[in-house]
C-alpha cells in the first residue's frame, strides 16, 4: 500500500468515526433509535462504497449489504455483514483485489463479516442453509453490477419456498426460545434473542417478506394479517427494543445485547430514569422492557398464526363445533361470536378451561386472542365476586392436563393479573438477588410448571421420588394454588411469606375451600422457605432439629406437600441453583421427618412398594418364590415400576426372571389384558437401533403400535413393551399370531438385518379432511443429560417406524418412549440422547427431518 493510500485510509477512518460519534451524541439527546441506525447505516454505506471504488471489480462483481446491515440497521457496535458476489470464480488478480478491499475495511474501522461467492455458489448455499437464505433475503446492493445483483435476487426468489421457509424460521424461533427458558421475563434478557426480543419481530417480517406479503408493519395491516392498531403497537415495541439495544452498545462500548445487571443502571440513566436510586431506576427500565417484550410475544403469536393460515389454507371441512360458544378451527379454539367476551366476560375463563379439556386444541385463534385482549378490562371487582367465575378459576387449576399452559397464557394476555390483583402487582417485578433469574410472576409460573411435571409420566425420569410422591397426593391442585401465592407478596415490604398467607387465606375463603384445604394452602405459603432453610442451614444429625421440624409440619400430608413445593421452588429459581447435594439434603430431611411423624415406625408402603406387593400376589399363583425373581427386580429402578402396572410387572417377571443375563433376544407376547390388541415384551442387551428394528418389524406386518414403553435396566439391557393392534382385521386373529410374532421378531433381532425404508400407510378419511399441523420439538430435559422429543401428528401405520428410523440414522439413542394415540392424533414423547444433540444445527436438522417424516 502506498503512502497516499495509507493517508486516504486514515482520513476515511477518521471521517467514519467522527460521523458515527456525532450520530451517537445526537442519540443521547433525542433517543431516536431509527435516526441512529439509519444514520450509521448511511455512514457505513459511504465508507464501503469508497473502499470498493478502488478495487477495479465493478464490472464483474458486486458488493451487497446482507443481514441486519442489508435491512438498513447498524447499531453502534454491530457487525457489518457483506456479500462479495462474482459472476465466475475470481482469478488471482481479483482475489488480490478482494483481499485488499477486506483489509481496507478493517483499516477503516469497519468490523466486517464477509463471504465471497459466485452466483451459483450463493444459490447453492442458500438452498442448503436457512441462515444463508435469511441473510440474503435482505440483501441490498451497495456497489458493482446491478445486472448480477438482479440475477441473484431473481434466482433466490425462484428457488425459495415461502412455506418451508416459514416453518424453518418458526422452528428456529422455538429452539431459541427454549435456550432462553421460553420466557421474556429473564432478569437479564437478551434484547435481540430472548422471547419478546427483536429477533421475534424479524421472524415475522422475514416470513412475510419471503411470501411477498410486505416489508413493513403497515404492509401487513394492508394485507389483513394485522390490524392498524397492531401495526402501530409493533412499531412502538420495536422502537423501544431498538433504543435499549443501542443504549447497551453505547454504555458497554462493545456489542452487548443483554440487559445485564451491570449495565441496567447506565441504560436507565440514558433513558432519564435515574432519580438517585439505581435499583429503582433499573426496575423502571425493566418494567418498560418487559411491557414491550410482552406485547411482542402477544403480537408475534397472532401474526405467526395469521401467516400460517395464509401460507397453508385449510383444505376441506368446516370448523368442528365444541359447544354453543366455541368451535375448533385448525386445531385452535375459536369463539363463534366475535362479541362473545364483551357480551359475557365469564367466557374468557371458559375459553381457557375448554382448551384444557380438549387435548386436540393447541391454543386459540388470532381473532379469539384479540377479543380476549380487548375484553380483559371487563374483569373487574364485580367479575371477581361472581361465584360462577370463582368456580371457573378453580376448575382451571383442577384439570388433569394443561394447567401450566393455561396459566401462562392467562398471564400473557393479562387475564391472570386482572383476576388476581395481587398477582398483577408482581408481573414483571424484578428480583434483585443472586439466584432468581426470572421476574416474580415468571418464577411463580415456573414453580407451577415444576409441580405439574412431577405429575406427568413423561417426566418421571427427572425426579422419580417426587413423581412417586405426587402420584399418591390426593388434591394436586392445592399445590398449584399454593405455588401461585407463595411469592405473590414480593416487593410490598415485610415478610412476603406472612403477607402471602393473608392473600391466600382471603382467596380460599372467597372461593369456598374447606377449612382443611384452606389450612394446607395457607401453611404451604407461609412455610414455603422453611424446609430448604432447615435442610441447608441446620444440623440434621441433631434429633431435636428433626423433631422441631416434624412438630411444625404436623402431618405426613403437609410434609409431602411442603417437600414437593420446596423442590419445585428451588428448581424454579434458576437452572443452576438446583443440584444433587441440595436434593439429598431435602430428601434426607423428608425421610427423617416422616419417620418421626410415624413414631419411628417402619416406613409406610410407597406406590412402588404397593405395586411390588400386588405383583407378588400374582406371581405366587405361578408358584414362583421371591428368591427366584429378586435378582431380576434388583436390575430395575423406580422409573420402571412407576411406568408399569402390577399386572405387567408380574408378566415381565414371570417370562424374564430366568433370563436376566441372556445374550440372545427374548420376545414374548400375550393378548392385552384390557381392550383389544396384544402386548409384546422384548428383552436383550441394548443397542442403538433396537427400537427402530422393532418398529420396522411391526411396520412390515402392517401392525400399529398404540403404546410403547422403553426402558433400560441397570445392567444395560433393553426391556421394551408394546401394545399392538391390526388396523385392518381387529381382534379376530390376535391369538393366532402371538407365537408367530415371538419367533419372527426374535429371529429378526438376532439376525440384525439393515433397516428397511418405511412404507407409510394412508391416513384416515377424517385425518385427510381435518389434518393437524405436525409439530416436532426437541429440547434438553431438566438435567441436561437427555433431550425430550415431542411429536404431534396425524396417526397412520408406519409413523412410529419413520420417527425411529430418523433417530437411528442420526445415532440418537432412545432411553424411554411414551406413545399416546388420541383418536386420529398421536402425541409421542421420547427421551433421547446422543453426541449429535450437542449441536444446535444438528438438533434443528433432526427436527426438520422428523417433521418431513411425519407430514401427512
Amino acid at each position: 500500500m502506498t503512502g497516499l493510500e495509507s493517508q486516504a485510509l486514515g482520513r476515511l477512518r477518521i471521517a467514519h468515526r467522527r460521523q458515527s460519534d456525532e450520530l451517537i451524541d445526537a442519540f443521547r439527546s433525542d433517543l431516536d433509535p431509527d435516526r441512529l441506525v439509519r444514520g450509521l447505516c448511511a455512514v457505513t454505506d459511504a465508507t464501503v462504497r469508497e473502499l470498493w471504488s478502488g478495487t477495479g471489480l465493478a464490472r464483474g462483481a458486486l458488493i451487497a449489504a446482507v443481514g441486519g446491515y442489508g435491512r438498513g440497521e447498524i447499531f453502534p457496535h454491530s457487525d457489518v455483514d457483506l456479500l462479495i458476489l462474482t459472476a465466475a470464480a475470481p482469478d488471482p488478480a481479483q482475489r488480490a483485489a478482494i483481499e485488499a478491499f477486506v483489509g481496507g475495511c478493517w483499516d477503516a474501522g469497519l468490523a466486517i463479516g464477509h463471504s465471497v461467492r459466485t452466483l451459483d455458489e450463493c444459490v447453492h448455499e442458500a438452498a442448503a442453509d436457512i441462515t444463508v437464505q435469511t441473510s440474503v433475503l435482505e440483501a441490498r446492493l451497495l456497489a458493482g453490477s446491478r445486472t448480477l445483483f438482479d440475477r441473484m435476487t431473481q434466482s433466490l426468489a425462484a428457488q425459495r419456498d415461502p412455506g418451508a421457509f416459514f416453518r424453518a424460521k418458526r422452528a428456529e424461533m422455538r429452539q431459541r426460545h427454549v435456550k432462553y427458558e421460553d420466557t421474556p421475563y429473564s432478569l437479564e434478557p437478551n434484547t435481540k434473542e430472548s422471547p419478546g426480543g427483536l429477533r421475534d419481530l424479524h421472524v415475522v417480517m422475514w416470513a412475510a417478506r419471503a411470501a411477498g406479503f410486505g416489508r413493513r408493519w403497515n404492509d401487513l395491516a394492508l394485507r389483513g394479517l394485522a390490524t392498524v392498531e397492531e401495526a402501530r403497537a409493533l412499531a412502538r415495541s420495536e422502537r423501544i427494543l431498538k433504543r435499549m439495544r443501542a443504549c447497551l452498545h453505547i454504555v458497554a462500548g462493545r456489542r452487548e445485547d443483554r440487559l445485564v445487571f451491570d449495565l441496567q443502571a447506565q441504560v436507565a440513566a440514558m433513558h432519564n430514569l435515574d432519580r438517585g436510586d439505581a435499583r429503582r431506576a433499573s426496575e423502571d427500565l425493566m418494567t418498560r422492557y418487559f411491557r414491550a417484550a410482552k406485547q411482542v410475544t402477544q403480537l408475534n403469536a397472532i401474526l405467526l398464526q395469521n401467516l400460517d393460515a395464509a401460507l397453508f389454507p385449510q383444505v376441506g371441512g368446516a370448523p368442528e363445533r365444541i359447544d354453543p360458544e366455541f368451535q375448533s378451527r385448525r386445531g385452535l379454539l375459536d369463539a363463534i361470536d366475535p362479541d362473545l367476551f364483551q357480551r359475557d366476560p365469564s367466557a374468557i375463563l371458559r375459553a381457557f378451561l375448554v382448551v384444557e379439556q380438549h387435548p386436540d386444541l393447541q391454543g386459540m385463534t388470532a381473532p379469539t386472542l384479540r377479543a380476549i385482549w380487548h375484553a380483559r378490562l371487563r374483569i373487574d371487582a364485580a367479575f371477581r365476586r361472581d361465584p360462577a367465575n370463582r368456580a371457573l378459576f378453580l376448575a382451571i387449576l383442577q384439570q388433569p392436563r394443561g394447567v401450566t399452559r393455561a396459566l401462562r397464557r392467562m398471564n400473557q394476555w393479562s387475564v391472570l393479573g386482572r383476576y388476581l390483583p395481587a398477582f398483577r402487582r408482581i408481573v414483571g417485578r424484578m428480583q434483585h438477588d443472586l439466584f432468581h433469574v426470572y421476574t416474580v410472576d415468571q418464577h411463580i409460573l415456573m414453580v407451577v410448571r415444576n409441580l405439574r411435571r412431577f405429575a406427568l409420566d413423561e417426566h418421571v425420569h427427572e425426579y422419580p421420588f417426587c413423581s412417586q410422591l405426587m402420584a399418591a397426593f390426593p388434591k394436586r391442585w392445592l399445590l398449584y394454588l399454593a405455588a401461585l401465592f407463595h411469592d405473590i407478596a414480593k416487593g410490598r415490604g415485610g415478610d412476603h411469606s406472612k403477607l402471602g398467607r393473608g392473600d391466600a387465606a382471603r382467596f380460599c375463603r372467597l372461593h369456598g375451600l374447606t377449612a382443611e384445604d384452606a389450612s394446607l394452602v395457607e401453611f404451604l405459603v407461609e412455610q414455603h422457605l422453611t424446609m430448604s432453610s432447615v435442610a441447608q442451614k441446620q444440623d440434621l444429625s441433631d434429633p431435636e432439629v428433626v423433631m422441631r421440624f416434624a412438630r411444625l409440619v404436623g402431618t405426613e400430608e403437609r410434609l409431602v406437600a411442603l417437600y414437593l413445593l420446596t423442590v419445585a421452588d428451588v428448581r424454579g429459581t434458576s437452572p443452576k441453583v438446583w443440584n444433587a447435594w441440595k436434593g439429598k439434603l431435602l430428601q434426607d430431611l423428608f425421610e427423617m421427618t416422616r419417620r418421626a411423624l410415624e413414631g419411628e415406625a417402619p416406613e409406610a408402603g410407597s406406590r412402588v412398594d404397593a405395586l411390588r406387593r400386588e405383583a407378588r400376589k400374582t406371581l405366587n399363583l405361578y408358584a414362583l418364590s421371591e428368591e427366584r425373581y429378586e435378582q431380576f427386580w434388583s436390575r430395575l429402578d423406580v422409573t420402571y415400576f412407576l411406568r408399569n402396572d402390577a399386572n405387567d410387572v408380574a408378566w415381565h417377571t414371570r417370562v424374564l426372571h430366568s433370563r436376566v443375563d441372556t445374550t440372545v433376544p427374548v420376545v414374548r407376547a400375550r393378548l392385552a389384558p384390557i381392550g383389544e390388541g396384544f402386548q409384546v415384551v422384548v428383552y436383550q442387551p441394548d443397542q442403538p437401533d433396537l427400537f427402530a428394528r422393532i418398529c420396522g418389524y411391526f411396520d412390515s406386518k402392517n401392525l400399529s403400535v398404540l403404546d410403547a414403553r422403553i426402558h433400560t435396566t441397570r445392567h444395560g439391557y433393553a426391556l421394551d413393551s408394546f401394545l399392538i393392534v391390526d388396523p385392518v382385521d381387529r381382534a379376530s386373529h390376535y391369538r393366532d399370531i402371538l407365537t408367530l410374532v415371538e419367533a419372527e421378531l426374535a429371529e429378526r433381532l438376532a439376525r440384525g438385518t439393515p433397516l428397511a425404508p418405511p412404507v407409510l400407510g394412508r391416513s384416515s378419511r377424517r385425518s385427510r379432511n381435518f389434518p393437524i399441523e405436525p409439530r416436532v420439538e426437541l429440547r434438553p430435559d431438566e438435567r441436561g443429560r437427555h433431550h425430550l422429543l415431542s411429536v404431534t401428528a396425524n396417526d397412520r401405520t408406519g409413523l412410529l417406524y419413520s420417527i425411529a428410523r430418523v433417530l437411528s440414522e442420526h445415532g440418537v439413542e432412545l432411553s424411554t418412549a411414551r406413545i399416546t394415540t388420541l383418536g386420529e392424533r398421536v402425541e409421542d414423547v421420547f427421551l433421547v440422547q446422543g453426541s449429535e444433540l450437542a449441536s444446535p444445527k444438528a438438533v434443528l436438522r433432526l427436527e426438520n427431518e422428523i417433521l418431513a417424516a411425519v407430514q401427512p
